[in-house]
């Protein structure tokens, strides 16, 4: 064994130390639940032993695969997406898939250039973050056979035939309403996503659900557009304090919206949250050491990533297709942004 493992061991000394055929080790290697467990931990301590290495690249070559799956992300910069990445990376590890990463904003693809990724035999699947992927680029790919390798992840493209990764985002803006209102505030204000955007409507449609369910008023100045960013908070903040009757309380689209809010809330002389409680989106690392903490509805966005990389991977070794995706769970998490109206 010593003398196998100073040199380039083959599959056919593998073969040898675990006393079985060649085509046994490379069903083990590729398929291991095609042979008896026996024979599988037999090949293990092979390859073990020999110090074997499967050619990848050979390997690839040969089933016709790239060994790669692409994760289109609308802003690398953006922390929300870290923790959504780390639980992709995850879920690949321990697969031969190598992880490719591309900003769709700073780098935005061009007509065919999806579909040519996997013509070109760059990739074998993607993991799509970009709900604002034009429909012709589905449809180029669902024409060239390719479609059924495609998931998308937190955000979705309506009326697509792909499967979708969320969270239950309707279901979070309701828990922040109803936490609000359970600490006695009726004049809430909500800020919302981008214009067109999935979640921004799954969210608005939760909050306008929960107000109705609790009665609460709806006036048309409490609902103001973000875009997500710190910069539309400090936007609505300005609008806020123009208002002759002001809301009590806001619930924000985005964590990072809240953040902007807060930081103009207090520089036009408010509390938070002595005179507005502020709820936001996400449970970003920055939440918990925002001053004050940032109450939120947390996504748990490690698995979501973790779950899309399984239904890709599923997708792409031939396993079972089950129909749509329940929404993942979310949850709301009290901190000090949140406290009875005075």
């Amino acid at each position: 064994m010593r003398k196998q493992a100073q040199k380039s061991a083959t599959i056919q000394d593998v073969a040898r130390a675990a006393r079985v055929s060649t085509a046994t080790v490379s069903r083990a290697l590729s398929a291991p639940g095609k042979v008896s467990e026996a024979t599988r931990e037999a090949v293990i301590d092979a390859v073990r032993a020999t110090g074997y290495r499967v050619n990848q690249a050979a390997r690839n070559l040969r089933m016709q695969r790239a060994g790669a799956v692409l994760i289109l992300v609308p802003n690398l910069g953006k922390p929300f997406y870290s923790g959504i990445l780390a639980g992709v990376s995850e879920g690949f590890a321990g697969s031969d898939y190598a992880v490719l990463i591309t900003d769709t904003e700073t780098d935005p693809l061009s007509d065919g250039a999806l579909a040519g990724y996997f013509l070109d035999g760059r990739i074998d699947g993607a993991i799509s973050l970009d709900g604002g992927l034009p429909r012709t680029a589905l449809a180029q790919c669902a024409a060239q056979g390719v479609g059924d390798r495609i998931v998308f992840l937190c955000e979705w493209v309506e009326g697509a035939e792909f499967p979708v990764i969320a969270a239950d985002n309707a279901q979070g803006a309701r828990l922040a309403i109803r936490h609000l209102h359970d600490l006695g505030h009726r004049r809430i204000a909500h800020v919302t996503g981008p214009e067109g955007n999935v979640l921004t409507a799954a969210r608005r449609a939760g909050m306008l659900d929960e107000r109705a369910r609790l009665g609460l008023p709806a006036r048309e100045e409490w609902i103001i557009r973000g875009d997500f960013s710190l910069e539309s908070g400090h936007e609505a903040a300005a609008r806020i304090l123009a208002m002759s009757e002001r809301p009590t309380a806001v619930f924000c689209s985005a964590d990072m919206v809240a953040f902007g809010l807060i930081a103009g809330l207090r520089a036009g002389g408010l509390d938070v949250p002595g005179d507005i409680s502020v709820v936001g989106f996400d449970d970003i690392e920055m939440s918990e050491y925002y001053v004050p903490a940032l109450t939120t509805i947390r996504q748990d966005r490690q698995r979501l990533g973790r779950r899309a990389a399984e239904v890709l991977l599923s997708r792409l070794t031939g396993g079972a297709r089950p129909g749509p995706e329940p929404p993942i769970p979310v949850e709301i998490v009290l901190r000090a942004s949140t406290a009875p109206p005075r």
